[in-house]
């Protein structure tokens, strides 16, 4: 196990990563148990275009779901990609996911369809994945580059969920949020390597 966390800089031990993202995905599945008990009350806590008194809902959206298919959808990828970014620390994974739940749902707010509602943790997984991507970019080290290459090889074809090919997929969530995941990446450690070239 050593090699492992000298090569992939562990900073949290596997255990822990694994038990905090699992208990992420826990309140997500109990959040949508309650909103299917109540008829979908909890839906009303998603992002409504433009409305000023839906920007509170930023924040909220990401961790509800219009139904059990939707959060299923998510479960897998929000497990793995949360826990390979937990393994580097808290503080990469909380930087991280503040600034993706921002800047998905700001980019929801400001350019998805009016009268709609947008809920759900897709947003947040796109962050993940491309911090993740975005990181082995910028710090060039090789056991980062290599959980690039590898979350490519498994969530590579999600790159089309960037495009308005549904109508009742929120695009604008998903490049909100990989937008943010890049821009954590960057602050996180592209401005470390730009100091250090120049």
């Amino acid at each position: 196990m050593g090699w492992l966390i000298s090569a992939f800089k562990i900073v949290l031990s596997p255990k822990t990563a694994a038990l905090v993202n699992l208990a992420l995905v826990a309140l997500m599945w109990v959040l949508e148990l309650i909103d299917s008990l109540t008829g979908g009350a909890l839906d009303k806590l998603g992002i409504r275009p433009r409305e000023l008194t839906s920007l509170p809902e930023i924040i909220t959206a990401p961790f509800l779901h219009l139904g059990f298919p939707h959060l299923i959808a998510n479960t897998v990828p929000l497990f793995i990609l949360g826990f390979l970014i937990l393994l580097s620390g808290w503080r990469a994974w909380a930087i991280t996911s503040m600034l993706v739940i921002a800047t998905s749902g700001l980019v929801v707010w400001l350019l998805a369809a009016p009268g709609t509602i947008t809920l759900g943790a897709s947003g947040l997984v796109f962050g993940w994945m491309a911090f993740l991507l975005a990181r082995g970019f910028f710090t060039r080290d090789g056991g980062q580059i290599v959980i690039g290459v590898v979350v490519a090889l498994l969530y590579g074809g999600l790159v089309w969920g960037l495009l308005p090919t549904a109508s009742d997929v929120s695009w604008q969530g998903h490049l909100g949020g990989a937008i943010g995941g890049v821009l954590a990446a960057w602050l996180l450690h592209g401005q470390r390597r730009f100091h250090t070239l120049t």
